[in-house]
């Protein structure tokens, strides 16, 4: 297992400095250098070429970490017999072990990125040439050398959309109508999580043989507001718009020339005119007969759940893809876990043991410094350093500074357990023989008693995690977390509870989130009961 980790931290390692040299942007792979590119901290120079030390740290850190585990761990390497039946007892735990493979699962299927939730096209093809707007980074280089981005005008586009990023769901709707040979292939679900404000859902709505108007499908006659529409892709610019009730206008009407001025009303009782008004140029029998789509509903953002408009859970008030959104919810949680948990047990074990082995004065004081913290209230204190932190810093950082903000105040609990193992084992004889020997301190505390502290590190990492996410759904709720730019599942609740006419995205939030925390709390209990030292201890 050790060796199949090593070997994926060394090809994922040399797959993303492959993608970085040939401006390829790889499902994941990426981030450490997207991440570096961002935040100006993470990088030196200035202009459009800085050198991203961020990102070539995190490849070389990620070499060395799969070098070290080949090396470790060669190909007749055998665990010890306690450590092998401690992993057959997991996996004997069903409800744990099933768990762990569909969190494994989850996360495979966040490391697809925009391969699978996205709003650039996997492949395309215009004027017979071939390209993937969703792996290159840049459309071509220029007479100078500089990278020139994809816009609309390299894909036929005019006036303002020329000069900015394709709508490519639209252009594919273009392609299909001018069947002139150029298409183009869309991730599964073609949303992006966040910045991309979706076309607002439209549903035509039918004239059944008696005259009145109905939802496709439906058995009752249609009651609410029903308009016509000059574009479907800007359903914003309406032609007319009635009240209907019971199938039959009722109420109102309103309409607009293709300019957007309102120049048309008009009043309904069950169907029958009763006035009108017309302030336009013109007829207005030639303005009602324009020509525009049949007679739909519009539906605003946050638009209900609906499978024939695209959107499986809906949309969020922003006008963003409900799925797209969970799933951009989910990476936050993985990529928050990645960084989150090596460095508070980093912190937190080298204090631990650092306090167990030496005590003393070095204990007493660093004992009486974490006191002091563990005793202020954990969120108050974050919301309170993360309000303080200038947006333009949160904006700009984004999740980096929420991270930081977390590990400074999350490493304090574990030490605990750290230093009463370093207590216990430092009394041993095989301490003292390796004192004899001529042990360093540093071998003594790492080479020797961390290996046999490992059991309580493992039991409590599932934990972490889902402390973690709690944490940043939490502040991510309470408005102290990430920038909107971020997907987050605390954000979705948060705007869920203030839709209370839109169910769905409290309950897709809420699901996701309980489910989440779930998997990670039975994979939790088994591997506490996985490596408990009782199941392997007998007493006389």
């Amino acid at each position: 297992m050790f060796r199949k980790i090593g070997w994926i931290l060394l090809v994922g390692a040399l797959l993303s400095v492959a993608g970085e040299l040939l401006s390829l942007k790889l499902p994941t792979l990426r981030w450490s250098f997207e991440v570096s590119r961002e935040m100006d901290w993470l990088n030196w120079g200035s202009g459009d070429r800085p050198f991203l030390w961020f990102g070539w740290l995190s490849v070389f850190v990620s070499i060395a970490c799969g070098i070290l585990l080949l090396f470790k761990f060669p190909r007749d390497f055998q665990f010890t017999p306690i450590t092998q039946r401690r992993i057959d007892r997991f996996r004997s735990i069903k409800r744990g072990h099933r768990a762990f493979v569909i969190v494994g699962f989850l996360a495979l299927i966040a490391s697809f990125d925009h391969l699978l939730v996205g709003n650039e096209p996997l492949l395309m093809k215009y004027d017979g040439k071939f390209y993937s707007p969703a792996l290159q980074r840049f459309y071509e280089r220029d007479a100078n050398g500089d990278d020139v981005i994809f816009k609309g005008k390299h894909f036929g586009l005019s006036g303002d959309e020329a000069e900015a990023a394709p709508n490519y769901r639209r252009l594919k709707k273009t392609f299909k109508e001018e069947q002139d040979g150029n298409w183009l292939v869309m991730p599964l679900v073609p949303y992006a999580p966040t910045q991309d404000t979706v076309t607002v859902p439209t549903m035509e709505l039918e004239t059944r043989e008696d005259g009145l108007l109905y939802r496709p499908g439906a058995g009752d006659p249609y009651s609410g507001l029903a308009a016509k529409i000059y574009d479907l892709d800007d359903p914003g610019r309406m032609h007319l718009r009635y009240r209907f009730r019971e199938g039959l206008k009722d109420g109102a009407a309103d309409g607009w020339d293709k300019t957007n001025n309102r120049v048309y009303g008009a009043e309904y009782s069950k169907g029958e005119l009763i006035s009108e008004s017309w302030s336009g140029e013109g007829d207005v029998k030639a303005f009602l007969t324009t020509n525009s789509t049949p007679l739909n509903i519009i539906f605003y953002a946050p638009s209900p759940p609906s499978l024939t408009m695209g959107h499986l859970l809906g949309t969020t008030p922003q006008g963003y893809d409900v799925l797209a959104y969970l799933f951009g919810g989910l990476q936050v949680n993985f990529k928050a876990s990645l960084f989150f948990i090596p460095a508070i047990y980093l912190i937190g074990i080298s204090v631990g043991l650092l306090m167990g082995f030496f005590g003393g004065v070095f204990d007493l004081l660093v004992q009486r410094l974490i006191e002091v913290f563990s005793n202020i209230p954990f969120l108050f204190v974050i919301i309170i350093v993360s309000s303080s932190v200038p947006v333009q810093i949160k904006e700009k950082s984004g999740l980096g500074v929420i991270l930081l903000i977390l590990i400074i105040f999350s490493w304090m609990g574990m030490t605990y357990l750290m230093r009463t193992a370093a207590l216990k084992e430092k009394a041993r004889d095989y301490v003292a023989a390796s004192r004899i020997i001529g042990c360093s301190t540093p071998r003594i505390i790492f080479k020797h008693i961390l290996p046999n502290a490992v059991a309580i590190l493992v039991t409590l990492v599932p934990f972490s995690v889902s402390g973690l996410v709690m944490g940043l759904t939490s502040l991510d709720y309470l408005g102290f977390g990430l920038p909107p730019k971020y997907a987050t599942w605390g954000t979705l609740l948060k705007e869920g509870l203030s839709n209370l006419s839109s169910p769905w995205l409290v309950s897709s939030a809420f699901l996701c989130l309980v489910s989440l925390l779930i998997l990670v709390t039975f994979i939790g209990e088994a591997v506490r009961e996985a490596f408990d030292p009782k199941k392997f201890t007998y007493y006389k």
